[in-house]
């Protein structure tokens, strides 16, 4: 392990999920394990305990769902980021759970680089919203999302917007689609570095710490869709 690495909690009451998941994290050198919770209940109670940088949170379980919880763990600690991870992709989950404060939403039959890929965007403050639902209901679900209210108080954004580049707004953009910064290097045909010297700059005209906040100021705007 790293002197730097991402704290993970796992939450499934399915044991071999969780058993399979702890290797996969476990098997990152940035990454760590440091609790298992087989219900919601008891994963409030341990991310309070543990305090941890991401969590990799179930839908539907019997001490406890994971919606609910989710919402218990970002009140009591903002800057933890939840993935929500579920054999459902179902409109009605990936609405409710980034209204209640997770920052991603993955299929459990997602392959083992996309999840860690996808925890280390989380810990980034990076979206991560890749199933065919949640393509399809995650503008409606941004403009109302709770967890991201102070996205609402920043003001003049027509003005903060006039300051972009073409680039930059197709850089934006493609963010709002959910893609990575390599991702959107070959859809714009550009250099990866581009791509994150063009994220800075959005983040830096729009005053805000991350990704997800800046695509949020944009969809509510209607500068992208």
């Amino acid at each position: 392990m790293t002197a730097h690495s991402i704290r993970v909690i796992i939450v499934d009451d399915q044991h071999l999920v969780r058993h399979g998941l702890r290797f996969i994290i476990n098997a990152q050198e940035d990454m760590e394990v440091v609790g298992e919770a087989a219900g919601g209940h008891e994963a409030v109670r341990l991310a309070n305990r543990v305090c941890p940088d991401v969590v990799l949170m179930d839908v539907q379980m019997p001490e406890g769902g994971g919606i609910a919880a989710t919402r218990n763990i970002i009140a009591a600690q903002p800057d933890c980021k939840v993935i929500i991870l579920t054999t459902f992709d179902q409109e009605d989950y990936v609405y409710e759970g980034i209204r209640s404060g997770a920052v991603g939403y993955l299929l459990k039959d997602a392959k083992p680089e996309e999840l860690v890929d996808a925890v280390r965007a989380a810990w980034k403050g990076e979206a991560i919203f890749r199933t065919a639902v949640a393509a399809k209901v995650i503008g409606h679900v941004i403009r109302s999302s709770q967890v991201l209210q102070q996205a609402t108080e920043l003001t003049s954004a027509a003005q903060q917007f006039e300051q972009f580049t073409v680039r930059e707004l197709e850089v934006l953009q493609q963010m709002a689609y959910g893609l990575r910064n390599e991702e959107i290097a070959g859809k714009l045909y550009i250099g990866e570095s581009t791509v994150k010297t063009h994220v800075h700059r959005i983040l830096q005209k729009l005053g805000v710490e991350d990704r997800t906040q800046a695509v949020v100021i944009a969809i509510r705007n209607r500068i992208v869709k």
